[in-house]
């Protein structure tokens, strides 16, 4: 499953987040909002955000220039049609999810990997909303995503291994540390001291 063309659903703080690693790692990257307002907003935290990287010495300016030549912005699903891999990072309303997946298989090509960066939904009940539940599963970045290595990949029941594969390996392009994660609400802490995972109420599992 070779990824080239990344899709990212909604420019909120997450969804900002993922669309500027992904763009600079060097995918081309094309994320999409409801509205032009949404769209614009997001897209200025992404300069915002690497100019003042550069600012500090932290981005060099042809980082910069390369990750926002890949990056592109629409308020059409129609524009994803050309995306490898689509990842969800909208609000976390299961129905709002479900319209937003439908729409999205109506256009993109039958290989095409779906991701939810939800940390509350089950990815399985996720993945049955799709006529693909093979090729769906749970990318969970944390914020802020530029920052933080680490990504959970989420195996929902019906995910392939080659998804599966797919999407750790995409991750760790990113420049990000993988860790397989269960399909649960709640995410793993970064914490190197414990070898326990937990989940949000830090009750080790």
């Amino acid at each position: 499953m070779a990824i080239r063309t990344v899709g990212v659903l909604g420019c909120g703080l997450m969804g900002s987040g993922i669309a500027q690693v992904a763009a600079g790692a060097g995918y081309r990257t094309i994320v999409r909002e409801v509205n032009d307002a949404a769209l614009q907003a997001g897209m200025g935290r992404i300069r915002t955000f690497l100019a003042d990287g550069v600012a500090k010495g932290k981005v060099t300016e042809d980082a910069q220039k390369k990750t926002l030549g890949n990056l592109a912005g629409t308020t059409q699903t129609a524009d994803l049609k050309d995306c490898d891999i689509v990842i969800e990072a909208i609000v976390e309303n299961l129905d709002e999810k479900r319209a937003l997946y439908q729409a999205v298989e109506a256009v993109v090509r039958p290989e095409t990997i779906i991701a939810s960066n939800t940390s509350s939904l089950c990815i399985t009940e996720l993945a049955s909303a799709t006529k693909r539940p093979d090729r769906f599963g749970g990318l969970h970045f944390f914020n802020p995503v530029p920052l933080m290595k680490l990504v959970e990949v989420i195996r929902a029941l019906t995910t392939s291994a080659e998804t599966n594969q797919a999407l750790t390996e995409f991750a760790a392009s990113l420049g990000k540390e993988p860790i397989a994660a269960p399909d649960r609400p709640g995410f793993i802490e970064d914490n190197h001291k414990s070898s326990g995972r937990r989940c949000r109420s830090g009750r080790r599992t």
